[in-house]
């Protein structure tokens, strides 16, 4: 009797995950979501953003209902609820202060975009960025407000700027979340593909929404830089600390390996190594800008030595997909600083120089022990993954599939061991052709969208070089629309090209404090 009353709830959750219902509920939200990136309408665009929040974590509640994590709510459930309503008063507390400061969202994100919390869902762990959802959420009901007080027929938040027309990435962005929705009905994996809309594509498209709708004046730039300059310091000290203890953190599986190898890889506050020298390149390329297109030399020399920090904490971390997003980036900034045909010259000479060192020393690059060793097994990822997509090349296997179908197709590889590190072969292989195109043409719009113009505006130049390094890096180590920065990155860089595009004669210019942004 007591095996049957333990059984029935896993199977009770098993067929809430695996019904008609989630699936529905997955397509809804994604359908939410592109609205809130496409409409226009104050009040719908309100309505869409204000079921695509409510919605997302009632998907995520009953999907993680029966996981460890949650054992503490069935056996305390007052305690819960109240947990949950001081959560919720803290939500709206920040609500009311963005809403009376927009532009403080703006470094709220950024102090919020690194830190993640482990949560167990469907049996794995997954470290989830729960400080960002907060401020996303509080975002959003403040940007609601403002919408649902505007003129039903009008363009504008509450006497603010017109929101700007949706541009190709707005429409693109939207038309990948709604085909992962779609897609995620038939794959064999739905639960890993509903965590991933809840948990990454939804808060992230609110995060776009609403870093869009923000005027981001040269002093919020500034501000912005600052802190997510301060948080890479602290998080290089604890770098720093790790390797002089020789003490990892977090990562079980990294301190198993620093064990076994004679060098040792630090990953500070992070879970992945790789993910935190994929933040030190993006924070040090900000940096390059003003060495490279400012003129204070005391901010120049502030800005070295910070590069100089920051870039022992990059080496420790041994990713070699991080140092070659860094010189993309760097490559990036310095061919809209100068002339394009001498960065790709020197390119070529330091590939050429690269090159020679591998054939020198292959040794030193873990060549000898073949591609598929000195790349961490990616090799076999990538060719594996090519082997689904060839399996079936227009739809797919399904959003979220990857990990399961490869390690369907090769019985000594466990799920662990089969997440994809290349962005560009997880989707081809889990949406096909479809999503493969969708996926390009995304890229080259953002990348078409950032560049254009920003030659003679440091800050675009930033925004633009730090995106071309994420994409480089995602190919390498995927994580491309699952990663805030990404989103983060975009809406910064959209909303800084129709500022542009809609500059008005210095003559007739506003001035800084009269165009902070919506909400009023």
């Amino acid at each position: 009797m007591g095996r049957l009353a333990t059984t029935v709830p896993r199977v009770t959750a098993f067929a809430a995950v695996t019904g008609v219902a989630p699936k529905l509920g997955v397509v809804l939200v994604a359908v939410l979501a592109a609205a809130a990136l496409l409409v226009r309408a104050p009040r719908v665009k309100a309505a869409a953003t204000l079921g695509a929040l409510v919605l997302a974590p009632v998907l995520l509640i009953a999907d993680i209902w029966h996981s460890p994590q949650l054992h503490a709510v069935h056996r305390h459930p007052l305690l819960a609820a109240v947990a949950a309503v001081i959560a919720v008063v803290g939500v709206v507390a920040i609500a009311l202060v963005i809403a009376r400061r927009p532009t403080l969202l703006a470094p709220l994100v950024v102090l919020a975009l690194p830190f993640r919390i482990p949560i167990q869902a469907g049996g794995a762990t997954s470290n989830l960025l729960v400080p960002l959802y907060l401020v996303v959420a509080a975002g959003t009901l403040a940007f609601i407000a403002s919408d649902l007080r505007a003129p039903a027929d009008a363009g504008a938040s509450n006497g603010a700027a017109p929101e700007p027309r949706p541009g190709w990435i707005e429409r693109l962005l939207a038309l990948y979340i709604v085909l992962y929705g779609v897609q995620s009905v038939y794959s064999p994996d739905f639960e890993k593909a509903l965590q991933q809309m809840v948990f990454f594509y939804v808060p992230f498209a609110l995060l776009f929404c609403l870093l869009r709708r923000l005027h981001w004046t040269p002093r919020l730039v500034r501000v912005c830089m600052y802190v997510v300059v301060g948080l890479a310091l602290v998080f290089a000290a604890v770098g720093f600390v790790e390797y002089a203890t020789k003490t990892i953190f977090l990562n079980p599986k990294l301190i198993a390996a620093n064990d076994v190898h004679t060098y040792f890889t630090v990953n500070s506050v992070f879970f992945d190594p790789d993910i935190f020298g994929r933040f030190l390149a993006l924070v040090m390329i900000g940096l390059a800008v003003p060495l490279l297109f400012g003129r204070n030399a005391r901010e120049q020399i502030e800005a070295t030595v910070v590069l100089a920090i920051l870039w022992v904490a990059l080496v420790l971390t041994l990713s070699r997909s991080s140092l070659a997003a860094l010189l993309v980036g760097l490559g990036t900034l310095a061919a809209l600083r100068w002339k394009a045909s001498r960065m790709l010259l020197a390119g070529a000479i330091v590939i050429a120089i690269g090159a020679a060192a591998v054939l020198v020393s292959p040794k030193t690059f873990g060549l000898n022990q073949g591609i598929n060793n000195a790349s961490s097994g990616r090799a076999n990822l990538v060719s594996g993954g090519v082997d689904l997509f060839a399996d079936r090349p227009v739809w797919g296997y399904g959003s979220g599939s990857f990990a399961r179908e490869y390690a369907a197709h090769h019985h000594n590889v466990s799920l662990t061991q089969s997440a994809s590190h290349t962005i560009a072969i997880t989707i081809a292989a889990e949406q096909g052709v479809i999503g493969e195109i969708v996926y390009v043409a995304l890229v080259v719009a953002a990348a078409a969208t950032l560049l254009r113009g920003a030659r003679t505006d440091p800050a675009r130049a930033g925004v633009a070089a730090a995106f071309l390094a994420l994409v480089f890096h995602t190919l390498l180590y995927a994580d491309f629309l699952e990663d805030p920065f990404t989103w983060t990155l975009l809406g910064v860089g959209v909303a800084l090209a129709v500022q542009a595009r809609a500059r008005p004669s210095p003559a007739g210019a506003p001035s800084a404090d009269a165009a902070e942004a919506v909400p009023a």
